[in-house]
């Protein structure tokens, strides 16, 4: 419902009474004394982290009884403040825990996952639905027209306001019991969901003749499916990616039919007809219908191109092989192999020239010249795996945030990739500013002996996507945590990621940051002209899996009364009345679709193509300027990273671009116009 802010003050030993020399060991329990006060990782055992919530839970709780008792009239300061900044000590603990069960889990952490998210659900109800808080909350919020609140405070007040209400707040007394019910069973599958993609996905290998290893890690996956010639390979291994989750030790699907209709019911007890109405009130798009039309508009185009990929493979395939039909498991192998014939693109000559380090400083350069900030890597700096490296962000002379930034695959760590924070921008009750802490976590492929990490060129603009979120984390210029950095609605959160992949694939910004890793060579027109001349090839095929996904998504979140699942058959069902080819499947099958059953974008993974109309628009603003780097138009966009979500999203955007987008510059972009 809320975030809260990080603050390492002497004061929380004090706050949290602890006596004993157990408790006083744990550093959760003191200022860090670390550079920028970093969470000193080094010193975090599995042991601190249970004390350390539940007396976070306690401080809290002990902080929303000081203003519910409080007997003075409800102001903005003593309520709408006084929650705000409550449960720092809760927020840190929790920051650094749950990312640390993403990117460096064990079974110890798992363990304590377990034991700590159904209180932690407990928790957050006993404050959504406390009656006598929100009434506080309500009084300042009924006064706020007459109140001489600024507009950042005006907008933490309806913001506030409007999150007690969708987490519950006027939940008739009969149902509380059951809301309180479906909060705790949903976070706890939505754990379990999670735990079971990892360990389907670490529990899998396959090895070759020739002795090398393949897993279902995207990086090890997909160059294999890409390039082996065995079909019979192929589709053992496309199986083994597909199927993961759907049965078995980490089955999966009773857990989907169980979740979706949980969130149905609650959605109801709020009074929406269903959990994507709930959902989508508080997003750009508002309604399902909106969000349908939105991806229908592009699936009509995309699908077209798609069956003309396909029968341009299936052409190939019967060449190879007289008589087959094509699969599946054919799809990436032909596709690869129709791009290097028809544009000489191979991903063994274009890898050379994208090092990890070389595009991440090309990252870092195109944020220089739009915004002048600099990134200082500090060896020095506490980190929570060797593999994670750490930056200083500074404008001028002055940091304005730390960036740890954490490439490769381990066991522990989740499949994908993803921008969070171990704090957010904040200024504390004092008035002081609080720095980000932010955090990029990607899966290439490792460094070797003698080649480092080569990407490929969509691995490439992974990393300026999830560059462009952690720039909207480090610019962050908001008083109000909840308000700051990337705590803006589902569906523009995005934009400031996807606008990023447009300065990665221009070549103005290519020749400054791909040179090949032995030579120095800067990468050749020739081979940029490939690259550019590909980048609509195999439109079809990304834009319609991406789009299948979105509408699964929708179609389990829109349903209107509860029923049994089987989430298998209703994933082919959906499939089939979109008029998917069997030949293409969804990019994330029901079993292991971690966005929607996990990270929180249920009914929201349209999110990414409602977003892409706004950074196609947003990027064209730039080049119709005639310059990629448009002073002015840097000034308006930081301006946009710098607001979080103390103005509402499109007037930001309409600050920018001086009118409402236009999604002509997507299907441009996709060569489908």
């Amino acid at each position: 419902m809320k975030r809260t802010v990080f603050i390492a003050a002497a004061a929380l030993v004090l706050a949290a009474g602890c006596k004993d020399k157990k408790n006083m060991e744990n550093p959760f329990f003191a200022a860090w004394g670390t550079p920028y006060e970093i969470p000193d990782f080094g010193r975090i055992k599995t042991d601190h982290y249970m004390p350390a919530f539940e007396e976070g839970m306690r401080q809290q709780k002990a902080e929303i009884d000081a203003i519910v008792n409080n007997p003075e009239a409800p102001t903005f300061e003593n309520t709408v403040l006084a929650y705000e900044y409550s449960g720092q000590l809760l927020q840190e603990v929790s920051m650094v825990f749950f990312n640390l069960t993403s990117c460096n889990n064990s079974d110890e952490m798992e363990a304590i996952e377990e034991e700590v998210t159904p209180l932690l659900s407990a928790h957050g109800d006993d404050i959504a639905l406390n009656a006598k808080l929100f009434e506080r909350v309500k009084a300042v919020y009924d006064q706020r027209g007459s109140l001489d609140l600024n507009p950042e405070q005006q907008r933490l007040l309806e913001e506030q306001y409007k999150g007690f209400v969708r987490s519950g707040a006027n939940v008739p007394v009969e149902q509380q019991e059951r809301f309180r019910q479906l909060n705790e069973q949903i976070a706890s599958l939505t754990m379990r969901f999670a735990q079971n993609v990892l360990k389907a996905t670490n529990a899998y290998t396959k090895t070759l003749d020739d002795g090398t290893e393949v897993g279902l890690q995207l990086p090890s996956w997909e160059p294999f499916m890409q390039t082996c010639p065995n079909r019979a390979l192929r589709e053992e291994l496309w199986h083994a990616y597909a199927d993961r989750c759907k049965d078995g030790e980490f089955d999966n699907t009773k857990i989907i039919d169980t979740l979706v209709n949980l969130r149905l019911e609650r959605a109801n007890i709020l009074g929406f007809e269903s959990h994507a109405a709930y959902v989508l009130d508080n997003t750009l798009a508002k309604t399902p219908n909106a969000v349908y039309k939105c991806l229908l508009d592009i699936w009509i185009p995309a699908l077209k191109v798609a069956k003309q990929e396909r029968d341009q493979y299936q052409a190939m395939l019967e060449k190879d092989e007289p008589g087959a039909r094509l699969q599946p498991w054919d799809w990436r192998y032909y596709a690869e192999k129709l791009r290097v014939e028809k544009y000489d693109l191979d991903d063994a000559v274009v890898r050379p020239y994208f090092a990890l380090d070389s595009v991440l400083q090309g990252a870092f350069g195109v944020a220089n010249k739009l915004y002048g900030i600099t990134f200082v890597e500090r060896a020095d700096l506490p980190t929570y795996d060797k593999e994670a490296r750490g930056f200083e962000v500074k404008d001028g002379d002055e940091v304005i945030g730390i960036l740890y930034m954490d490439f490769h695959p381990r066991a522990s760590k989740r499949s994908g990739a993803w921008m969070t924070e171990f704090r957010g921008q904040q200024r504390n009750q004092q008035g002081e500013n609080v720095i980000p802490i932010i955090q990029v976590v990607c899966n290439f492929t490792k460094p070797t002996v003698d080649k480092p990490s080569l990407l490929n060129f969509d691995e490439s603009e992974t990393l300026f996507h999830e560059f462009g979120h952690a720039l909207h984390g480090l610019l962050s210029k908001c008083t109000y945590p909840s308000l700051a950095g990337t705590n803006v609605p589902r569906d523009f959160v995005e934009l400031p990621s996807q606008v990023m992949e447009n300065w990665c694939r221009h070549p103005q910004v290519m020749k400054n940051y791909a040179h090949h890793y032995q030579t120095g060579e800067v990468i050749p027109d020739e081979l940029i002209q490939k690259i550019d001349a590909a980048a609509t090839y195999g439109q079809g095929f990304i834009t319609t899996e991406l789009l299948a996904a979105s509408l699964l998504d929708m179609d389990y979140h829109t349903l209107k009364e509860k029923r049994a699942i089987d989430p298998l058959q209703f994933e082919e069902q959906a499939m089939q009345r979109i008029g998917l080819i069997p030949e293409i499947v969804s990019r994330y099958r029901s079993p292991y679709f971690q966005h929607v059953f996990t990270t929180g974008y249920d009914a929201g993974y349209y999110s990414y193509t409602w977003t892409a109309i706004l950074d196609a628009d947003a990027f064209e603003a730039f080049v119709e300027s005639g310059d990629l780097f448009n002073p002015e138009l840097a000034r308006k966009f930081r301006h946009l990273l710098e607001s979080g979500n103390t103005i509402s999203p499109m007037v930001l955007y309409r600050g920018f671009r001086g009118k409402d987008p236009d999604a002509k510059a997507l299907l441009k972009r996709k060569g489908m116009l």
